[in-house]
């Protein structure tokens, strides 16, 4: 985990990789959660016995399961000390690159694209998180992601 002491100490890491998280695996149960929190049941991600015969030979995850696991990259790869409250504020762009069959482990590569001053002690911070699957070069999804942290 990489600690962040000061905020403003980001204003000198543009352009630089901040931090990489843990591999975290992708179950089917944790596809049919999101499948239950979404109402997106489509078959290619909850019917293994169909999926079997499908393009990938198994269920996969949504794309936007696979996005829904930044926080849990964030917290695993990051750590700002005297940040009291983070938001996020948006997404410039979202691609799924490459699919992410069940049973497979994600991790996140973070890179620092911009930060911004914003009213309220903050600072607005943009972000190229890559979601790397285990064992294949391609990313499954890039995305630059937003947020507002506050000192």
């Amino acid at each position: 985990m990489r600690i962040i002491s000061h905020l403003a100490d980001l204003k000198s890491m543009i352009g630089q990789e901040l931090a990489v998280s843990n591999w975290f695996a992708v179950t089917q149960q944790r596809i049919d959660q999101f499948a239950q929190a979404t109402g997106d049941h489509q078959w290619i991600h909850t019917d293994p016995e169909k999926a079997a015969a499908g393009p990938f030979g198994k269920t996969i995850a949504h794309g936007f399961l696979t996005l829904s696991m930044l926080p849990l990259f964030i917290q695993d790869a990051l750590r700002f000390d005297d940040v009291r409250m983070s938001v996020n504020y948006g997404l410039n762009r979202v691609r799924f690159t490459s699919p992410v069959p069940v049973d497979s482990e994600l991790r996140a590569r973070f890179r620092l694209l911009s930060v911004e001053d914003v009213a309220g002690s903050g600072m607005q911070v943009t972000i190229e998180v890559t979601i790397e699957r285990k064992g294949f070069d391609k990313p499954v999804c890039v995305a630059e992601a937003i947020t507002r942290r506050y000192v």
